[in-house]
């Protein structure tokens, strides 16, 4: 009987490379016999990717924002997560709940608690299995952001204390859940990355 699979999620702040990332974690896990299932949040469902669309470019209400985030969050459990870790795929996630204490709690400001009070209805006590979240200065993440070549969503488009906050909630929350999330120093070249990724998965 296949055993349950493992929810790796990647963590943070914009232009911190973990779209890079991801897709050679994928293709990687995958090189090693996995069944993986490559999603992103918002979004991985139809609703969650119109979901998506409204979250990047339409301005909103603070709460408004996290109660849509949890939304798409939710149906995203329902009809991809939870269903492939129960096949007993691995699912490899663009963000997941650390970037709603993040982005909302850190960069905006909505309270810890009511985050918490949402995590608890939309997940129950369900966490990802390991977190890599990929640390950059700020600094460094803004240059790389106005570099890209593509229009930039709303959040891409904050000022640096916006950022600052944000880097700030994830390094906490790392400081909080040292077994599960892992700090990456996205300011080392992709060699020394992948390296240090395959060093982690080499216990999974």
């Amino acid at each position: 009987m296949t055993g349950r699979g493992k929810f790796i999620t990647l963590e943070g702040i914009d232009g911190a490379g973990k779209s890079t990332h991801l897709a050679w974690l994928v293709d990687f896990l995958r090189s090693r016999g996995r069944t993986v299932v490559q999603t992103r949040e918002p979004g991985g469902t139809p609703l969650g990717e119109k979901l998506r669309e409204l979250l990047l470019s339409e301005p909103m209400h603070l709460e408004t924002e996290a109660l849509l985030m949890f939304a798409a969050r939710r149906e995203h459990l329902e009809r991809v997560i939870w269903p492939a870790l129960e096949r007993g795929d691995w699912v490899v996630c663009d963000r997941f709940t650390d970037a709603s204490f993040a982005y909302q709690g850190g960069g905006r400001g909505l309270s810890h608690d009511k985050i918490q009070q949402l995590e608890n209805w939309v997940q129950g006590g369900f966490q990802p299995d390991l977190t890599l979240l990929f640390d950059l200065p700020v600094e460094i993440a803004m240059q790389r952001i106005a570099g890209a070549a593509r229009q930039l969503d709303r959040f891409e488009q904050e000022q640096r204390d916006f950022h600052e906050r944000v880097r700030a909630a994830y390094l906490d929350r790392a400081r909080q859940m040292p077994e599960r999330v892992k700090v990456i120093d996205a300011r080392m070249n992709c060699a020394r990355i992948q390296n240090e990724l395959e060093n982690i998965f080499s216990t999974y």
